[in-house]
């Protein structure tokens, strides 16, 4: 059996229907298996996207990505600098 990803949308959506539900009178436990998930994948998941909107989660993507990008240009420059010491050095 395949494991489903659920997308961030998703897990703040499925968070914020255990919130209602709870609000609503039902015993927490109760809510997290209403909305389809595990108890430890709920706290998990309002670990790492607690309190988080749709806008902080749009720009929290962003920055990941942005950090990506940065990550890889610096690994290519460290490559270039190591090629161009090692060709000032004449080890080529």
């Amino acid at each position: 059996m395949a494991i489903k990803r659920h997308k961030p949308e998703e897990i703040v959506t499925k968070l914020r229907q255990v919130d209602v539900l709870v609000g609503q009178g039902i015993i927490r436990l109760d809510a997290i298996r209403q909305v389809g998930i595990t108890e430890q994948t709920y706290y998990r998941w309002r670990k790492q996207y607690g309190g988080m909107g749709t806008d902080q989660l749009k720009e929290l993507k962003k920055l990941q990505k942005e950090n990506d990008q940065l990550r890889r240009a610096i690994a290519d420059l460290t490559i270039d600098k190591q090629i161009l010491e090692e060709a000032a050095r004449g080890n080529f």
